[in-house]
């Protein structure tokens, strides 16, 4: 895959988060669309609803009503005509003649004959309208005599039900004659109004919709009114965080997310006020630092020639030099050593803060550069080296061996003899996490790099306390405040860790099961092609950025 099809998968990856970003769950702009529908459908369904079951009984009341009064009124003109006891001649004529009302309905009569014999009259025919279509309890409620009160004049009434067959709504009614007669019933099909209905119903269904719709919109909008603001607000804070304290946010309005963007403003303007007097002050330390090193160079160059002509004294047997200032003139000797190295340890971190510290990369032999730094400080017979030859790296040998001489004298110093230093080396990066997080391009620069090369430091003393460990690599930091000044300055081992790092390797020190302390030092066999595999890494980071 070529580097622009890299780039191109990189943009429409980061362009892919970037809108599922917007539409998860636990975005705020999904949130407050998913509110404003589930108010907008509450309030629609509840008054469409309403408004339905309203239309509804009103549309059923008014034709129910107009139904039942001409059918009263029918049975009253046309059925209180027949005699008590019709032939079924005319109760078949006189319900066709009342089935031709204004309400078109089906009539059914039911009376004796002269004969005593119940005879039907239905204006639907012999296949219409029957009395097996009425319900029985409407049948059982029109010839049920009632019984005569106050409040109740008359012994029947009429009685009606709503009734549904084949998904057709009906409306049922009947009444018998007062005073003897015919008993009529009447069926009224109710599709038309439930037709009506119907459509009443899809017709606030889709204005229920559309006003969902609506509010989504409506929701959409004012969540990007109320969220914009809060993305540039993060924007900026992510800006703030990459350092880049110049960053300010566009103010308009009065409103709360405008008296946040001028707090934000505010905080963004002190902590950049904060940053530049803490780096104007750690500059001028360091300048001070710088300067105070180099100024003391030139007067401790004449004051170590001095002690190198009374060190020759002391060591000639014959010497001038009286007995009893000989001590004083050892001290002298020792503590401009330590001064000297002091001053040559404060120049090296000077230039680590300054950033102009510089590898001088050469292939050494690992298991001979430890052996040169051991045979030139006159340790062979303190230290056991367990390094075999033809361990190769491209370093740097002299901050290798700065390196090796802090962590080797450390032990000697702190710890119990015998000192034991063991190289071995192991496939990959310096870190498997590194290897991970930089992703298939990390793993080619660790490939290219050959590998690691791992050289341990282990003592036989009491070990490193528990609450020291994190601080073995901090400048100045001595764990016992009644430490003999001759013991060092405590910037040994912070030289160390920084000569590691900027090989791209590490140092961790921990305790021995065994006892005694352990310094491990990782480094990349070849610190020119893991410093590429970085270079190109980032590069790619920021094509992937840029893409975004």
């Amino acid at each position: 895959m070529t580097q622009e099809h890299q780039g191109g998968d990189r943009g429409w990856s980061a362009a892919r988060k970037g809108v599922w970003s917007r539409l998860r769950f636990t975005s705020l702009r999904l949130r407050l669309v998913v509110v404003f529908g589930l108010v907008a459908l509450t309030a629609a369904v509840s008054a469409s609803g309403i408004a339905y079951w309203l239309n509804r009984e009103s549309v059923l009341t008014r034709t129910q009503d107009a139904v039942l009064r001409d059918f009263e009124k029918e049975m009253q003109n046309r059925a209180g005509a027949l005699p008590e006891h019709p032939t079924q001649d005319e109760l078949q004529r006189t319900a066709g003649q009342m089935a031709n009302s204004s309400q078109r309905f089906t009539v059914l009569l039911v009376a004796e004959n002269p004969e005593g014999q119940t005879v039907y009259g239905s204006s639907g025919g012999l296949n219409g309208f029957s009395l097996g279509d009425v319900p029985e309890s409407l049948r059982e409620a029109v010839t049920e005599r009632q019984k005569i009160t106050a409040g109740n004049k008359y012994p029947h009434h009429l009685y009606w039900q709503r009734i549904v067959e084949d998904d057709t709504p009906y409306l049922v009614a009947g009444t018998k004659l007062i005073g003897g007669g015919a008993t009529g019933y009447m069926l009224k099909s109710l599709e038309p109004e439930a037709k009506d209905l119907g459509s009443l119903a899809w017709s606030l269904g889709i204005a229920t919709g559309l006003a969902l719709i609506g509010s989504a919109l409506l929701a959409h909008a004012a969540a990007t009114t109320v969220l914009k603001p809060v993305q540039r607000l993060g924007t900026a804070a992510r800006r703030l965080g990459e350092g880049k304290l110049d960053t300010r946010l566009r103010v308009s309005g009065t409103d709360e997310l405008a008296d946040l963007s001028r707090t934000f403003n505010k905080a963004a303007e002190a902590l950049e006020k904060r940053v530049a007097d803490m780096a104007a002050r750690d500059e001028a330390s360091r300048r001070f630092v710088a300067d105070m090193s180099h100024e003391l160079r030139t007067p401790l160059t004449a004051i170590t020639a001095v002690t190198e002509v009374l060190e020759e004294e002391l060591e000639f047997e014959g010497g001038g030099i009286d007995p009893m200032i000989q001590p004083a003139v050892r001290l002298v000797v020792s503590e401009t050593r330590r001064l000297n190295d002091l001053v040559e340890n404060l120049m090296e971190v000077t230039r680590f803060d300054a950033g102009t510290a510089r590898l001088v990369l050469d292939d050494v032999d690992v298991a001979d550069q430890i052996t040169a730094c051991i045979d030139a400080r006159a340790w062979l017979d303190a230290v056991e080296l367990d390094a075999a030859r033809g361990i190769h790296a491209r370093i740097d040998p002299r901050r290798l061996d700065v390196i090796l001489a802090n962590l080797i004298g450390n032990a000697l110093k702190h710890g119990g003899s015998p000192v034991r230093v063991s190289v071995r080396e192991e496939p990959g990066g310096v870190t498997e996490d590194v290897e991970a997080a930089e992703g298939a391009e990390g793993a080619e620069a660790a490939d290219a790099s050959g590998g690691t090369v791992v050289i341990q430091v282990r003592d036989h003393g009491p070990g490193i306390p528990e609450e020291v460990l994190p601080h073995v690599f901090d400048r100045f930091y001595k764990a016992s405040a009644s430490r003999p000044r001759s013991e060092g300055s405590g910037l040994g081992l912070s030289i160390a860790l920084e000569n590691a790092h900027i090989h791209g390797g590490e140092i961790t020190a921990a305790n021995s099961p065994d006892g005694g302390a352990v310094f491990t030092l990782r480094l990349p066999r070849d610190v020119s092609a893991a410093e590429s595999g970085e270079k190109a890494g980032d590069a790619g980071d920021q094509g992937a950025e840029g893409d975004a």
